[in-house]
């Protein structure tokens, strides 16, 4: 199978083509490193400089696309370069395949290229003085590096100052993209901690509003369909100013992540009262207790909902809410009736469960709610544990 050779870099052509014409213009007008009296002319020839001139031309269209076969080619045509008269373009196209080799290479040639030529530098420079004894000898050396060593050392500094930028480069796009990720992280937590505001918020209301106008239109009492507005209204007036409030919290630009003025434990008591004009029977007992803004929020939260699910979907019955401070961690805990339901009082969404293991999660605790036996029959309970101290296991 044919090898197909690498397509140059149309600035390697450039050089290659100018390298070539620049050799031809020499050797016309006559100009070489050595003269025409030198043995070397006289025995090869003029006309012999021709051969490593076009090879390092060639070699030139390599530099990139081939740079350690273009610099093994390249350095036989400098050696046959020295054999004939010797043209100045041929050496300074070789000191470009150096400089392009380490440039463009594997990673060990760029590390190995200047090692090689610097030590060549110093042999070149040691063993002729040590030879023949004279301040001459160690010109030998210094055309060595300025030819080798010079175009290879400069070639790893820029090679090294482009990985740097490249580095540099790609840390800039991970640091950009891990900002859009955590951008959108915080993006998407804003927004399930708005749906739970909003959900906590409305839902309780909105339940009872539905419940009572379903009976205000199912019955033919005055009495009661005028009991049962009553209590729309006052769940409308209630709802109205919960969503201020939460367009307040959105509006807010101040960097605060909760309402300034969130419900508290204290409040407990009149939300237990209002789910009693809506029709439930509840007892409440929470033992007063200390504890952080962020715990007292979802404790709050999850009664609240709980007191909702039991509104839609609970039989007959009574409902417990239970608060108990138990060392570094705050109990929740509310039962209600279960049973076979033909349908729920009013249509859920299923969002509630979600926000309050959500809520839970958040703070460290543990969360979990399903059907119970008790000694009054099947039960549906819902317990949460809220570590009172942050970082701490419930």
């Amino acid at each position: 199978m044919a090898v197909r050779l690498p397509r140059p870099h149309r600035f390697d052509v450039y050089i290659a083509v100018s390298g070539l014409l620049g050799g031809l213009v020499l050797l016309a007008i006559g100009l070489a490193i050595r003269t025409a009296e030198d043995p070397v002319v006289q025995w090869a020839g003029r006309w012999p400089i021709l051969v490593p001139l076009v090879v390092m031309a060639g070699c030139e269209l390599l530099r990139r696309a081939a740079p350690r076969t273009a610099l093994l080619t390249g350095t036989a045509a400098i050696i046959l370069d020295a054999l004939t008269q010797g043209s100045l373009v041929t050496v300074l196209m070789f000191t470009d395949l150096m400089y392009a080799a380490v440039l463009y290479g594997p990673p060990a040639s760029a590390r190995r290229i200047p090692r090689i030529t610097g030590l060549l530098a110093v042999v070149g420079t040691v063993v002729p003085f040590a030879m023949w004894r004279v301040p001459e000898a160690l010109l030998i050396g210094v055309v060595i590096g300025i030819v080798s060593f010079s175009p290879a050392a400069t070639g790893l500094i820029v090679r090294n100052h482009r990985d740097a930028a490249e580095a540099a480069r790609l840390r800039a796009e991970q640091t950009a993209l891990l900002a859009e990720l955590d951008r959108g992280q915080a993006v998407a937590a804003e927004r399930a901690r708005m749906a739970r505001e909003l959900h906590d918020m409305v839902a309780n209301h909105l339940s009872a509003i539905a419940i009572h106008s379903t009976a205000a239109l199912s019955l033919d009492d005055p009495g009661t369909s005028r009991q049962a507005l009553g209590v729309i209204r006052e769940n409308s007036v209630a709802g109205l100013a919960e969503m201020r409030r939460l367009i307040g919290i959105l509006r807010d630009s101040s960097g605060d992540t909760e309402p300034s003025a969130a419900p508290t434990l204290d409040g407990l008591g009149a939300l237990v009262e209002g789910a009693r004009v809506n029709g439930l029977d509840v007892t409440l007992d929470a033992a007063p207790a200390q504890v952080p803004a962020p715990v007292e929020l979802a404790a709050y939260r999850i009664v609240q909902e709980s007191l909702t699910n039991a509104l839609k979907h609970a039989c007959p019955g009574r409902v417990t809410v239970t608060l108990v401070r138990l060392g570094r961690s705050l109990t929740v805990a509310v039962t209600s009736p279960f049973g076979d339901r033909d349908s729920p009082r009013a249509p859920g969404s299923g969002a509630g469960l979600v926000g309050m293991r959500e809520r839970t999660a958040l703070l460290g605790g543990t969360f979990e709610a399903g059907p119970e036996d008790s000694p009054d029959g099947k039960i549906w309970a819902v317990r949460a544990t809220l570590p009172v101290t942050e970082g701490d296991p419930p």
